[in-house]
């Protein structure tokens, strides 16, 4: 029983100096976050292509507001507001994130992108849309939530 017994510790022991090595590496080379697992590479490409979906997206939906009864409107113009104030904030956000080290630093900036994008989400829900303006909006929302399960914020529902 004896034998069985320091062959638990050594494996234990074994285990945690293999485990403890790994982490510096891990740090070093992957830059991962330990909570998410992304690498601030990763969290680049998901900001690339909402910035990318975002401008077809915001295209499509001044087009979609000039045919639809809100055309000409005060509130045609709020929710065009909204869509530019949506892209004002993806680019702080992109500014910040080229500014930092560590992409955790720009939490506050993807809450700030959250808060708007959460008007528009509210807009596109309640609205009837050319349907590639939903579909352009979907993407986007799918990739704020990627975002917003990055940071451990709340995501758009």
């Amino acid at each position: 029983m004896g034998k069985n017994i320091s062959k638990v510790i050594m494996a234990a022991v074994a285990f945690l100096m293999v485990a403890s090595a790994s982490i510096p590496a891990e740090a070093q080379y992957g830059r991962r976050a330990r909570s998410t697992g992304y690498s601030k590479a990763q969290v680049e490409q998901i900001i690339r292509r909402l910035e990318n979906q975002s401008d077809r997206f915001v295209r499509s939906f001044d087009r979609s507001l000039d045919n639809s009864r809100v055309d000409g409107t005060r509130r045609e113009d709020n929710l065009n507001q909204r869509a530019r104030d949506f892209e004002n904030a993806l680019d702080l956000l992109r500014q910040e994130f080229d500014r930092t080290d560590r992409y955790q630093e720009t939490r506050s900036q993807v809450s700030s992108v959250l808060n708007v994008a959460e008007d528009i989400n509210r807009a596109v829900r309640n609205r009837r849309l050319r349907g590639n303006t939903e579909r352009l909006w979907a993407r986007v929302r799918t990739e704020m939530n990627t975002l917003a399960s990055v940071y451990n914020l709340s995501q758009l529902r």
